[in-house]
């Protein structure tokens, strides 16, 4: 039997190393679904309920398996399907190559049936590398630089491949005037900055008595060398959410997350610091860094269309996070650095870690949503992956889960999309089936995917060497941030035709895939079934009955801004009541001297 284009295409994957493709099948890619039966599904197909979620789960494969994801799709609609995970790959830097089917030759550009212009659809969120098959020859060329592509700029690409040209007989590019030829070779590089760029970073920061340390994910191959810059330089390390399992939160200058959902004493370490290092990381929100002119800066990224923004620093290194760090921690010194501004920023952390336990111990109605994610804190195994969706679940996940080393956990930080939470964590359990994944999901979230995405999580269960995928569900009735964003941001009472939402059971709703459903409705049950997800034999879903009122307060916030929201939710928010009690019980927090009771 001859190899047919679709037969190469699944050949040069297993050459890449491409061990999984998630996706939805079509007759867009028909051809390519005969190729898997005859390649007896190697790279393995694995089949989500929906293409967004093919493009989420090879967006989570990537994050925690550190190695290309790759996602498939039909024509048409089902390419359309795939824009909003990829579109949060490009956002979050992440590796990622999309292959779809498209309409015949003989058919394009007569307004056939599912026939869309996919290169124009794709070439913006596939900006990097998109391209279209038309003959043979050219397959192996554009499929090594989409996926070289995707690896070096850190970056989804796209190829389509018309479904006739996926039947075509394979024959590769010969030694002729215009044919590409290919290879396979992808050998590892290092960008570096320059020695006198060096030497004036370490200038700025050897001159600064107050130095904090803000890291992302591209800090994530740097740890120790950060943590030797930060006892260096007595610095207290702020983390942007891409970044939260860089470094680990026991150590007492870290500080935590950074932004809305993120810390006091991150907040505090940028608003009175006087030198500011940040380390892969392009974190947006100008107002959590220090005041234009009060300090100093120093960026290192590893991509030169990155650096320069967000801060105005006045030395930015391009280059690897840990060389280029290797290289500056010589030229700092430390010895001669008084202790005063290292001592307040950990004594800030040690207090914020008893407001949060503090916080996390108040009453409410049922439960409070604060002390479900500080209930998991403890029983987080070694190994975990998290993953957190997006939506009130993520302040908790920011603020009370303690990254220890070896952990990880992500979500999706720029995109900020909802739905990504489950497909994330099974996307993670195929890259390590070894470890268990934890993912963090708000009812709102649960309601618009991650139901449909347990059944592929049941699908699949079996493949997985441990089989612990937790799906910790915050069922409080409510689009819970935006309502909050509404109240803080817009001065408006909660909008219910928009905001509420209807009850369902998840945990039954997991029982009848034949998985564990656990659903709590009292605090003092809160732990047992973090428990009883976690011991399962199989995926779980955790259904906590949580009290929508308790607020997302800011780390910035003071009284006279809570006092201000809260005269707004009283001209008619339905649960203003409850909503400025549990307000005015969490900020209290951080004015108690000691540990205070219930």
């Amino acid at each position: 039997m001859s190899t047919k284009v679709s037969d190469h295409v699944l050949s040069r994957l297993r050459e890449w190393g491409v061990e999984h493709v998630f996706g939805y099948p079509g007759d867009g890619i028909n051809g390519l679904l005969a190729a898997w039966g005859r390649a007896e599904d190697q790279p393995m197909f694995v089949q989500s309920r929906h293409e967004e979620m093919s493009a989420f789960e090879a967006v989570g494969y990537a994050k925690f398996g550190g190695r290309l994801g790759v996602c498939a799709a039909t024509s048409g609609p089902g390419a359309i399907h795939l824009l909003n995970g990829l579109y949060d790959a490009k956002l979050d830097h992440v590796p990622v190559l999309a292959i779809v089917g498209q309409t015949h030759r003989t058919a394009m550009g007569g307004s056939y049936q599912q026939e869309v212009d996919l290169h124009t659809l794709f070439k913006d969120v596939a900006s990097d590398f998109v391209e279209t098959v038309t003959v043979p020859e050219q397959l192996p060329n554009v499929l090594d630089r989409a996926i070289r592509t995707a690896y070096a700029r850190r970056c989804p690409t796209a190829l389509i491949i018309p479904g006739d040209v996926q039947e075509l007989d394979y024959s590769p590019p010969t030694h002729e005037f215009k044919m590409v030829p290919s290879s396979l070779d992808r050998s590892s590089w290092t960008a570096v900055p320059s020695d006198e760029s060096l030497r004036r970073a370490a200038e700025i920061l050897n001159s600064g008595d107050k130095v904090a340390i803000l890291i992302g994910q591209g800090a994530s191959g740097a740890v120790e060398e950060v943590r030797n810059v930060a006892e260096t330089l007595g610095a207290g390390v702020a983390k942007a959410l891409l970044g939260k399992d860089v470094l680990s939160d026991e150590l007492p200058y870290v500080t935590g997350s950074i932004g809305l959902l993120g810390t006091r004493p991150s907040y505090e370490l940028m608003r009175d610091c006087d030198t500011l290092l940040t380390i892969g990381s392009s974190f947006p929100y100008t107002q959590f860094m220090p005041e234009f002119g009060k300090a100093r800066g120093v960026q290192i990224d590893i991509d030169p269309h990155m650096v320069g923004m967000r801060y105005p620093y006045e030395v930015n290194l391009v280059g690897d996070a840990r060389e280029t760090l290797r290289r500056l921690i010589p030229m700092l010194r430390g010895e001669e650095r008084g202790r005063e501004w290292f001592d307040t920023v950990c004594d800030n952390v040690a207090r914020w870690h008893e407001v949060m336990e503090r916080r996390a111990g108040l009453s409410a109605d049922p439960i409070n949503p604060e002390y479900v994610a500080r209930a998991l804190d403890p029983l987080l195994p070694d190994d975990a992956m998290v993953s957190s969706d997006s939506g009130s679940a993520a302040n908790w996940y920011a603020r009370h889960l303690t990254m220890r080393p070896g952990m990880r956990s992500s979500l999706s930080g720029t995109l900020a999309t909802m739905g990504c939470g489950v497909p994330y964590a099974i996307g993670a359990k195929f890259a390590h089936p070894d470890r268990p994944a934890i993912a963090l999901v708000g009812d709102g979230a649960m309601q618009m995917n991650g139901m449909a995405e347990l059944i592929t999580a049941a699908k699949y269960a079996d493949r997985w060497q441990d089989p612990r995928l937790v799906v910790a569900v915050f069922n409080n009735h409510d689009l819970n941030q935006v309502t909050w964003e509404m109240r803080a941001m817009e001065g408006a009472p909660s909008f219910l035709p928009s905001q509420e939402l209807p009850d369902v059971q998840y945990a039954a709703f997991a029982r009848s895939l034949g998985l564990t459903g656990v659903r709590v409705e009292k605090p003092e049950d809160v732990e047992a079934g973090w428990r009883a997800g976690l011991e399962a034999d199989g995926p779980a879903v955790v259904e906590f009955l949580t009290d929508p009122a308790v607020p997302p307060i800011p780390p910035h916030s003071t009284w006279e801004q809570m006092e201000a929201t809260a005269a707004s939710i009283l001209k008619g928010d339905a649960d203003r009541g409850s909503m400025v009690r549990q307000g005015l019980k969490a900020k209290v927090q951080e004015f108690l001297p000691g540990r205070a009771k219930k």
